[in-house]
């Protein structure tokens, strides 16, 4: 595996968790049920509150996410996964692990993962564009990861590795009003 690191309490449980499917030889397995799970909070403002609320308790959270895996029909070694994280009260990382996650399967496909940030949601003409472009920057297969945040106005923050790009319209706009600032 390429030397890839992934930092905190949510890279310690990527790394766990990839070390375990890669043993078991289930690493697309694994990530397709983290994918699926990721979908479900981007669709559930409840399981986005369940997820990241430290109102809850462990047994209320562990209780939850049960059902919602046998719902899903998530098992197997990324049910287990969710399981311990509700256990040991750490769903509020789970997204950051799935992203952690993400990066050591890439890592190990040899593929690079750029965290697109846009304003809108991206054409598949406009994401085939930017990730050819990555692509021939990077000299490697690039993925992207395309998350959408209004508060950039227009444009969009390319995160590559330790890189960032931010070529967004908020930030332009911060950056006139300290020029104007210190003209006056």
């Amino acid at each position: 595996m390429a030397e890839t690191y992934v930092s905190g309490v949510a890279g310690r449980y990527a790394t766990a968790l990839f070390e375990l499917a890669r043993d078991a030889g289930v690493i697309d397995a694994v990530k397709a049920d983290l994918d699926r799970f990721g979908a479900l909070i981007a669709e559930s403002d409840d399981l986005k509150r369940l997820v990241r609320s430290p109102v809850f308790s462990a047994e209320e959270q562990e209780k939850a996410i049960v059902a919602i895996l046998t719902k899903a029909g998530i098992g197997g070694l990324a049910g287990n996964f969710f399981k311990t994280v509700a256990a040991n009260r750490r769903l509020f990382a789970v997204e950051a692990i799935m992203r952690g996650y993400d990066q050591l399967v890439a890592a190990e496909k040899g593929e690079v993962v750029a965290e697109v940030t846009v304003a809108q949601p991206l054409s598949e003409t406009h994401a085939a564009t930017l990730k050819q472009a990555l692509d021939q920057m990077t000299g490697k297969h690039v993925k992207l990861a395309v998350v959408v945040d209004p508060a950039l106005l227009g444009g969009l923050k390319v995160k590559l590795g330790s890189k960032l790009i931010d070529a967004s319209l908020k930030t332009k706009l911060n950056s006139i009003r300290t020029a104007m600032k210190e003209v006056r």
